[in-house]
């Protein structure tokens, strides 16, 4: 019996009734450890169990109950830090008696459907990682099922956020590029990703700071490696290039890093680039990546220890939780020569 179960598939409480000579409910009633069935039958069921390694489906039990003690989680398959994101927060629910459920966005599944699938599933609390919808839609979101934003400067009624300083994190970049000689530093722009804006204004701001007015570019970018080729093979063009560029995030940066490199540029001998987000690709040695950390440990941590007290109905007025961010300096950026 155990391996006919085995081979089609996961053994299910189906059947170790059947193999126990029992009907399903008997066997829910033992599994759960009821009353109900007599000590006899319970012992065979549970060493019937035993045998043909039946393990109960936590998803499943988790849904029969009021509070499903699921947290739902979207984010965007294309994008190497909502990964990072959603590793961290496995480790944050990890001892905590809840569960994730995720829900991604691609280019053909927006956010909407994406948390229409997690409302199905009767998730406690959603987590959504740098949604792109409006503050409309967050809100009628919130009032459907309890929310959390992680990366992102939305707001709405009971919402809570939490995400870096990204102001902060530029200017950290531009002071490092400075501190190293770089006067004509370039910004390769993320479009109409989120915090793409404040990115932006931050570099803006912080040369600025610096008295650089004049020496600011903003380069069109969409928050892609194509970004950054294309920015790459625009300033190769130019007549006068800069001495070093900051990215929107660490995937433009790639695309400019490796575009310039097999151009036969030297990184960072003449030109040094400086990344956002700091993802785990940035430390590979054949990149060697400076960026800004986010702390993705701590925006996941954060995140949960929200999300699980809105699910508990705690109530308390809407948090914004802003963690500082970090510059990770490595070897695509240094001194002018």
């Amino acid at each position: 019996m155990a391996a006919r179960a085995g081979q089609a598939g996961r053994v299910t409480i189906v059947d170790v009734a059947r193999a126990a000579g029992t009907s399903v409910s008997s066997a829910s009633v033992a599994l759960r450890g009821e009353p109900g069935v007599s000590e006899e039958t319970r012992r065979r069921i549970l060493s019937t169990a035993d045998r043909l390694g039946y393990r109960p489906d936590q998803r499943a039990r988790m849904l029969r109950e009021q509070h499903s003690r699921l947290l739902g989680v979207t984010y965007t398959v294309s994008q190497a830090f909502h990964a990072e994101v959603v590793e961290h927060l496995y480790r944050a629910v990890a001892d905590s008696g809840y569960d994730l459920v995720l829900s991604a966005t691609t280019r053909d599944r927006g956010e909407l459907e994406a948390i229409e699938r997690l409302v199905q599933d009767r998730c406690a609390s959603l987590v959504l990682v740098s949604p792109e919808m409006g503050s409309h839609d967050l809100a009628t979101v919130s009032r459907r099922v309890p929310t959390v934003l992680v990366g992102s400067e939305l707001h709405a009624e009971s919402v809570d956020s939490v995400r870096a300083d990204d102001r902060r994190g530029v200017a950290l970049a531009v002071e490092h590029l400075v501190a190293a000689g770089h006067r004509d530093i370039h910004y390769v722009d993320g479009g109409r990703a989120i915090m793409s804006e404040t990115r932006r204004e931050g570099y803006l701001e912080a040369m600025a700071a610096h008295g650089l007015v004049a020496r600011a570019r903003v380069v069109e970018g969409h928050a892609d490696e194509e970004s950054g080729v294309a920015a790459a093979t625009a300033l190769l063009a130019a007549p006068d290039r800069p001495t070093a560029v900051l990215a929107h995030n660490d995937m433009t940066a790639f695309g400019l890093l490796l575009t310039l490199r097999m151009r036969g540029v030297d990184v960072p001998g003449e030109l040094s680039v400086v990344g956002y987000d700091d993802t785990r690709l940035a430390s590979l040695r054949n990149v060697e990546l400076t960026s800004v950390s986010q702390d993705p440990a701590a925006l996941a941590a954060a995140a949960v220890r929200c999300a699980i007290a809105r699910a508990e109905g705690r109530e308390r007025p809407a948090g914004e939780y802003v963690t500082p961010p970090r510059l990770v300096t490595r070897g695509s950026s240094g001194r002018v020569a």
